[in-house]
């Protein structure tokens, strides 16, 4: 059933979406921020978590102090030089309320939004279209995954290599994609730096697609706790660089310890996969989850 469905369509562009967006980089710089620049983002959910992503890695790259906050939690007030707000509908509640707050103080902006005409794309400053990668699934993968390539191609990544990564991974079989995770009981996922945000949106995707037990941290705080949860028929899949000892850790109670060295976020397209086949085991609709609409909207 989910591989049929408006997910399993939406994931399987992604590598080629990621290209296309990184070639529009010369279109669209003049709205981004400038190496220097105090920075920072805001989004709801799975948007937030790609605005962590990008915050840790361009600071990482040394181009300037950003931040990353939920919508509803933000502090501008201590002053930015310019803010990246990502909206999938441009109709979240929280986000028009910080766009218009914006507006109000002069504070240069730019949103990332995938259907035009909604409030956000119309009453920002700064509005970068990417309806070529609006999705039918209320599940986000290819908006949010493609509006951070191309934030990453703004801090002078190449996403070729990435995008090569990420075929690859769709080209596998279930087996080598994502094999014994498909009978784990319980997943964390463990991110270090700019993979955090990544390790984030993995226990998201989990969580929304199938309704599966999934829990995130920073790599090197799973030994503060998180892991006494970790046992024989669970699993602990970590992105980007894992901290020294601890796969032995985490093997020694009985879990599996997955990771893969490629680029966390084509290694975020396998997990993609996994949510599909987790998602058929369990006889759910992946484009519809439970609770969930495409958009929070306040009333």
């Amino acid at each position: 059933m989910s591989q049929n469905s408006h997910l399993a369509q939406e994931i399987a562009t992604q590598p080629d979406d990621w290209e296309r967006a990184a070639g529009r980089l010369d279109e669209v710089a003049r709205h981004l921020p400038r190496p220097g620049e105090r920075v920072a983002t805001i989004g709801c959910g799975t948007s937030w978590f790609m605005g962590q992503a990008y915050a840790a890695r361009r600071e990482e790259l040394g181009q300037g102090t950003t931040d990353a906050y939920a919508a509803s939690e933000h502090r501008l007030a201590r002053g930015y030089d310019r803010v990246v707000l990502i909206s999938r509908s441009g109709t979240t509640t929280e986000v028009m309320e910080v766009v218009d707050q914006l507006r109000e103080a002069g504070t240069p902006h730019v949103s990332f939004v995938a259907t035009d005409g909604t409030p956000v794309a119309e009453r920002s400053t700064a509005t970068i279209l990417m309806d070529d990668v609006d999705e039918r699934s209320v599940v986000q993968t290819r908006f949010a995954t493609t509006s951070l390539a191309l934030l990453r191609a703004s801090l002078g990544e190449d996403l070729a290599p990435v995008a090569e990564q990420a075929r690859a991974v769709l080209a596998e079989d279930g087996e080598t994609a994502y094999g014994a995770l498909l009978l784990a009981e319980q997943l964390t996922f463990l991110g270090r730096g700019w993979s955090n945000g990544i390790a984030n949106e993995a226990g998201l995707k989990l969580r929304e697609s199938a309704q599966f037990w999934s829990e995130s941290y920073p790599a090197m705080e799973y030994r503060h706790g998180p892991i006494s949860i970790a046992s024989p028929g669970r699993a602990v899949w970590a992105f980007g660089d894992v901290p020294e000892g601890l796969p032995d850790q985490v093997r020694a109670t009985g879990a599996h310890f997955e990771h893969r060295d490629i680029d966390p976020l084509a290694d975020l397209v396998r997990l993609h996969r996994l949510c599909l086949a987790k998602a058929d085991a369990a006889g759910l609709d992946p484009d519809a989850p439970r609770n969930l609409t495409r958009s929070i909207v306040l009333t």
